[in-house]
């Protein structure tokens, strides 16, 4: 069975989703001994102390609340992370974003040195400037001149300016977060996620690895304590698809 789209909590209506859920608890360790196919508070409980006692597929700790979201439900119920299959422009910049994992920021905290500053310079920035868009910008330009093509990606340096440019042009390489909470399986390698914190400030990166919720992602003006201040490009394991600052993900892959 595929995850439904929704939290599957107290109430749930749909026994046979609720009987499913609880035999892949049984098949972990954890019996459930509530009426079948009747998600209470007993189940709730056992639903909480599976999430104190296991991780998400990317290894991170489950919020323990009680409910079976896209984050449990991988958990309960693994899948083999979606991979690249075949050529796609926007693989080929997931790989050049890869190679560039390790360039640093000189000084720390400066966002400027010699690679960061190409970086800023392929969107017209000067350095001293956020560069997480850049890089992303970067990494498309790499790929499409090794490939002979345009460069789809807007030439902006701003994330929120990147997705209302697509937005308007080509809203079908748009996955809101709504969307990808509901089918967390669109979310695939290459595809570029962004951030909105309010007030036109956000944060970008690609997505190297999908778990259907946990995310492996690289980043660029990026670190690894989970902090703003960027420092370099780095592979980060923190981000995933309910993050309440998800605005979604752009798809070059097709």
């Amino acid at each position: 069975m595929e995850y439904p789209g929704h939290l599957i909590m107290v109430g749930e209506p749909d026994a046979a989703l609720v009987s499913y859920v609880a035999a892949g608890l049984a098949e972990h360790g954890y019996a459930v001994t509530s009426p079948p196919g009747i998600y209470d508070q007993t189940f709730k409980a056992v639903v909480k102390l599976y999430q104190s006692q296991n991780v998400d597929r990317a290894g991170r700790p489950l919020e323990i609340d009680g409910k079976v979201g896209s984050m449990t439900w991988g958990s309960l119920f693994p899948q083999a992370p979606a991979v690249v299959t075949g050529f796609s422009l926007a693989g080929a910049a997931l790989g050049v974003a890869v190679s560039q994992v390790g360039v640093m920021e000189v000084p720390p905290g400066s966002n400027r040195g010699p690679q960061v500053n190409v970086y800023l310079d392929s969107v017209g920035l000067d350095p001293g400037n956020f560069w997480c868009m850049a890089f992303v910008h970067w990494c498309f330009e790499q790929a499409a001149g090794h490939a002979g093509q345009a460069n789809p990606w807007p030439k902006l340096g701003a994330c929120v300016d990147v997705w209302s440019r697509i937005k308007s042009s080509q809203p079908n390489r748009l996955i809101t977060r709504a969307a990808a909470m509901a089918d967390p399986s669109r979310v695939k390698p290459g595809q570029v996620f962004i951030l909105d914190f309010g007030g036109g400030h956000g944060h970008t990166g690609f997505v190297r690895q999908s778990f259907n919720g946990p995310l492996r992602t690289i980043e660029g003006n990026s670190n690894t304590d989970g902090s703003s201040n960027g420092l370099g490009v780095f592979e980060v394991n923190r981000r995933k698809i309910p993050d309440t600052t998800l605005k979604g993900f752009v798809d070059f892959t097709f």
